[in-house]
């Protein structure tokens, strides 16, 4: 099962930040997701239920959610759902996770400053030469009657 979902939560767990040997950074927590509901009795909100999603990064979003995010923050979370029945032998279970595309903070409960992550890619840019520009000589075109001509912009 791999479809598209959004969900807001507390993160409940501190985010686990680690960089395989292969060099993919990945950053995971436990997200904790209270459905809430209108108690007619006590005219108030209240928690009904909760669910619990572990949440994983990678790449970029993964380096920037380890320096973002921590553990009680409130957060908004997109990506694709993954349910995965599991079995260690001695216990079995599901999980439910979520691929991370995208990772918020939750302004219903808060305030946040955003800073501009720099991309490599972008640093490789700066960090290259410019490419050295070479002047074509300009050619005369006949006139042609009843045409108009077409000026290309390099």
């Amino acid at each position: 099962m791999s479809d598209q979902y959004s969900v807001t939560g507390l993160v409940a767990t501190t985010p686990r930040h680690l960089v395989t040997q292969d060099g993919l950074p990945i950053t995971s927590f436990r997200l904790a997701a209270s459905l809430r509901k209108f108690d007619k009795q006590l005219n108030r909100w209240v928690e009904a239920e909760t669910n619990w999603f572990t949440i994983t990064s990678f790449r970029q979003l993964a380096v920037n959610t380890a320096v973002s995010v921590s553990k009680g923050d409130r957060v908004v979370v997109m990506g694709r759902l993954r349910v995965r029945d599991w079995d260690n032998g001695e216990r079995a279970g599901t999980s439910v996770e979520i691929e991370a595309e995208t990772i918020g903070h939750d302004l219903l409960w808060g305030s946040s400053t955003f800073v501009r992550t720099v991309n490599n890619r972008e640093l490789d840019q700066e960090s290259q030469p410019a490419p050295e520009v070479i002047e074509e000589p300009e050619v005369q075109e006949p006139e042609t009657k009843g045409k108009a001509k077409a000026q290309v912009n390099g």
